[in-house]
């Protein structure tokens, strides 16, 4: 006799009727506050997190919770005998059946709709500078104050970081997976070691923007300097930079972006991890021509076997521009600067000396630095008033955007190889210690970069000779800086 007995569903189970509730919940928060997104734009990266991450995990959490129920009764059935059926049967001229499938269709429909939405808008908000910038705060606070005060503030991190097509974007997702376990169980380190090793080729990001071959001429550099004396004496070089570039098709490639712009390529072998000892050039001229060129320093000369299985690296922006975005200045500089711009009143006696002695106290966490400051020019200061003030103000600010004690980040552990005052920079291989076979030298002369074309006391030089003229030390140190690199005096904190 045909049993006839009505069975329930498969999903009328607890499992699947905790799966349905947790599916409901993620759909409708999904919907609403992917809604609320598109209209107002979350600026909390949280917020984003929790929308994109943490509520589709319950939707699909859900489905699945459905589906596994269902399975799980299924095999109850079949184990007890009360169901032989293995595919479930569909009869849409049965009502039940035909509201049932339509039901499933709509909300089948809806659901790729909103996976749909919901994934496009997931992607750009893990694309966004405030998912990159914000989420780790801790970790990312030291890279995401130097980008909000970097030239580069109005392009986007992925931009450089990651840039176009699916290959990149799949390995930063992967590398960003080993990044969170990283933050999640403390394993992070500070500071953050740098180069990126896996970066992009500066050809497919930086070129998007800028490319040698279209740079020409020299552009003009001003510089202030302020000595660490009660005067806070002014010294100012005026400087043509030698940037060249230029279209090898249209002529010989000149200048400083000869090393990119033109069919010549420079490749070297670096010693340290930071790149800063390069004891070993190999320049490849357009018609194939190779010249090696070695330091002549026999502690730091490679045998043929370390250059046989060293890693030969082909120079590029990157090389130079090492810090485009996330820069450090040294307390020196930012005194500097902020002396020239007039966030600093030069007139303030000894304001640079007492100011490097705010910045470099030994200090455990920002704010107790911020406080340290504030006590040291106060002290230094004891009228008060509003310059007083402002200068606290000025010296707090340098401090909160170049040093991140919680980070250990500084300026100490960053080197930046544009120039080379307190790094080596151009100095790693223009130093006049790298010779070749034939005898030929890299050249240390100065004036291949750029030439002075003013300078002297003051803040305002009007004596200008644009044939050049001879680097005069504001110090009198005689012919020292012939031979001595700058870096080798200079640290970034003013001898006082």
């Amino acid at each position: 006799m045909k049993n006839t007995t009505k069975q329930r569903l498969l999903t009328h189970n607890l499992i699947s009727l905790f799966g349905m509730v947790l599916a409901i919940f993620g759909f409708v928060v999904g919907a609403t506050l992917i809604a609320i997104d598109m209209h107002h734009h979350f600026e909390n990266p949280y917020t984003g997190i929790f929308t994109y991450m943490v509520v589709p995990g319950f939707l699909c959490g859900g489905l699945a919770l459905i589906l596994g129920g269902a399975i799980l009764e299924k095999r109850s059935r079949l184990r007890n005998g009360t169901d032989t059926t293995h595919l479930p049967i569909i009869n849409l001229n049965d009502r039940k059946h035909f509201t049932a499938f339509l039901t499933i269709t709509v909300v089948t429909l809806l659901f790729i709709a909103i996976s749909v939405v919901g994934g496009y808008r997931a992607y750009h908000f893990t694309e966004s500078v405030e998912f990159c910038g914000k989420t780790c705060h801790s970790v990312m606070k030291p890279e995401y104050t130097a980008y909000q005060n970097s030239p580069h503030a109005n392009a986007g991190c992925v931009t450089c970081h990651i840039g176009p097509g699916a290959d990149f974007f799949v390995k930063s997702k992967i590398n960003g997976l080993y990044q969170v376990y990283s933050v999640l169980f403390n394993k992070y380190n500070r500071p953050i070691p740098t180069p990126v090793h896996n970066l992009r080729p500066a050809k497919e990001t930086c070129y998007t923007c800028h490319w040698p071959q279209k740079f020409f001429g020299a552009v003009e550099l001003n510089h202030t300097y302020f000595r660490a004396d009660e005067e806070n004496s002014p010294w100012s070089i005026q400087m043509l930079l030698k940037v060249g570039g230029g279209d090898p098709d249209n002529g010989r490639a000149q200048g400083i972006h000869w090393h990119m712009a033109g069919t010549t390529k420079i490749e070297y072998i670096a010693a340290d991890e930071r790149r800063q000892e390069l004891p070993w050039v190999r320049m490849t001229t357009a018609d194939g021509k190779q010249t090696i060129f070695q330091t002549t320093d026999k502690k730091k000369q490679l045998t043929p076997e370390q250059i046989a299985t060293a890693t030969i690296r082909t120079m590029d922006c990157i090389d130079c521009h090492n810090r485009p975005t996330h820069q450090y200045h040294s307390p020196e500089r930012a005194l500097n600067d902020a002396l020239a711009g007039g966030q600093l009143n030069p007139a303030m006696p000894s304001i640079k000396a007492n100011g490097i002695k705010a910045l470099t106290g030994d200090y455990k966490t920002e704010g107790e630095a911020l406080s340290a400051i504030q006590a040291t020019l106060k002290e230094a200061y004891p009228e008060g008033g509003a310059e007083v003030e402002n200068a606290i103000v000025a010296v707090q600010k340098i401090y909160s955007r170049n040093l991140f004690p919680e980070m250990n980040v500084s300026w100490k552990e960053y080197p930046d190889n544009i120039g080379h005052m307190i790094t080596p920079g151009c100095f790693r291989c223009h130093n006049g210690d790298h010779k070749s076979e034939q005898g030929a030298t890299i050249t240390r002369d100065c004036n291949s970069c750029h030439t002075i074309i003013a300078q002297g006391p003051g803040r305002n030089v009007t004596s200008i000779n644009t044939g050049g003229l001879d680097f005069k030390h504001p110090e009198d140190i005689d012919e020292e800086w012939k031979t001595t690199r700058c870096d080798e005096c200079h640290s970034g904190v003013p001898v006082m």
